[in-house]
């Protein structure tokens, strides 16, 4: 797994390994993400949920992002998306701040603290997408994702999202491709 773009573009990231049960978004649907998100990234304050590795928020900052926030309720995955930080970023820094907590907690927190972001990422288990699609809802609803900010949920392929998808959010743009594919949600800005 490496970096596709940007500063830190071809650098490896370190991987789940065999004991931790996670799915890193393949590299080649990343770097198509993000590609479709083009300028939006740089400068962008990033959340990046059910983080696993840490691998989107890394490639946001690689590319440009002004900080990312990598949220991941699961100890083993914390601890690697820290030791990712360490070797991109040479230890704790403001840039890239990691918490252990579920989605949901992490918003409410966030919200607490007045924090805004411009991007959000949702990485959920596949078994659980839909847990995904709620945290964007409720990241737009307390205003922690910006109204103009751009939500993208990672899904399996077959997931209807258009018919899970709350009121007041509305698919941008579905990028389809193998077993998963990545749709960029907004607010529905005409109602």
């Amino acid at each position: 797994m490496r970096i596709t773009g940007g500063e830190w573009r071809s650098r490896r990231l370190k991987g789940p390994g065999r004991g931790l049960a996670l799915r890193p978004t393949p590299d080649a649907l990343r770097e198509r993400a993000f590609s479709v998100l083009g300028d939006r990234v740089r400068d962008a304050v990033v959340l990046d949920l059910f983080a696993g590795t840490g691998a989107i928020g890394f490639e946001a900052l690689s590319r440009g992002a002004a900080r990312a926030v990598f949220v991941d309720r699961h100890h083993a995955a914390v601890r690697l998306v820290e030791a990712n930080r360490a070797a991109l970023c040479g230890g704790p820094v403001d840039r890239a701040r990691v918490l252990r907590r579920t989605a949901l907690q992490a918003i409410e927190e966030l919200d607490r603290a007045g924090e805004r972001f411009q991007l959000l990422w949702a990485d959920p288990p596949f078994e659980v997408w839909t847990d995904g699609l709620e945290a964007v809802a409720a990241a737009f609803r307390t205003g922690v994702l910006e109204p103009h900010g751009t939500a993208c949920l990672e899904c399996p392929e077959r997931a209807d999202v258009a018919a899970a998808l709350p009121a007041g959010l509305e698919i941008e743009r579905d990028l389809g491709g193998g077993a998963s594919r990545v749709v960029l949600l907004r607010l529905n800005v005409e109602r």
